[in-house]
């Protein structure tokens, strides 16, 4: 297996300092984040999902990309891919963050779909939307050899395997891709892994890992259990992740794992407890 770690979470760090981080721990590859930061976000100190001291932005991408190369390189490190947060009917956006992914030699750029999904559209017409939209996108960059990846994730219309599968299979695999992420699937979406990763074949491009475990709250009026979610340690999460490894493992999968780790903790030790936790599952499978 390979290992990466997102740089969206050392939002205090430099590119050198993330790199270094990330040699030192034992990892193989990085997820640069190149994302725009909103004026309200500015100013108001680091943040995952806010202000980075590498203001990696789409418009400064193509500048920074040899710089993000090089750095990544002297450290032992594969880009991974880019954590962009695009959306595709952004086309100039799309088009700013495959020009710097090309020029850094990253394999995908995360772009989403044109909309949210909180239930007052209807799925159809957001599906419709969105295969329109990537099917502009995916125009404005053939050529470049680059894959679009979009993530399992709550909130969008795509919180499954199945439901990603519809959208990106409407493509060649050679274009598309699927960031398989059982973290967000515990809470919305779940599919077993095993279908999950046999469905995707070819569309499964790259793999996100967090933990999270259901928290009671309070009942409501009709006396249903409330559930929230919180961050945990990929071992103490719902999800059974050496399941997955071993599932990984049977169908030789070459792509990279990502740890995906936002509790309030030191970034350092919870990359060193993700990285320790995952390799010893892996030599004992």
């Amino acid at each position: 297996m390979r290992y990466s770690a997102t740089s969206v979470m050392m939002p205090a760090l430099t590119l050198e300092e993330q790199a270094a981080l990330l040699h030192r721990l034992g990892f193989d590859g990085i997820e640069w984040r190149v994302r725009r930061v909103s004026d309200e976000q500015r100013g108001k100190g680091f943040s995952e999902w806010g202000e980075h001291k590498n203001d990696l932005t789409p418009e400064n991408f193509l500048d920074n990309a040899p710089r993000m190369k090089q750095v990544a390189a002297d450290h032992g490190l594969a880009i991974a891919g880019i954590a962009s947060n695009a959306p595709a009917d952004d086309v100039e956006q799309v088009k700013l963050l495959a020009e710097g992914a090309k020029a850094c030699g990253a394999p995908f750029i995360r772009v989403g779909c044109p909309h949210s999904f909180d239930g007052r559209r209807d799925y159809n017409e957001l599906y419709a939307e969105t295969v329109e939209a990537y099917e502009a996108a995916l125009n404005a960059i053939s050529g470049l050899g680059l894959k679009f990846a979009l993530e399992i994730h709550g909130g969008t219309i795509h919180p499954s395997v199945s439901l990603a599968y519809r959208v990106v299979s409407n493509w060649d695999p050679a274009r598309v891709c699927v960031i398989f992420d059982p973290n967000n699937m515990v809470a919305d979406g779940f599919e077993t892994t095993e279908i999950a990763i046999d469905l995707l074949g070819p569309y499964l491009g790259h793999v996100h890992l967090g933990g999270h475990k259901p928290v009671e709250m309070e009942r409501d009026a009709w006396g249903t259990m409330k559930w929230e979610w919180e961050g945990a340690a990929l071992a103490d999460g719902l999800y059974d992740h050496p399941r997955l490894l071993r599932k990984l493992k049977a169908v030789g999968y070459g792509g990279f794992i990502t740890v995906e780790d936002f509790r309030g903790l030191p970034v350092e030790d919870k990359l060193a407890e993700g990285i320790a936790y995952l390799k010893q599952i892996e030599v004992n499978l």
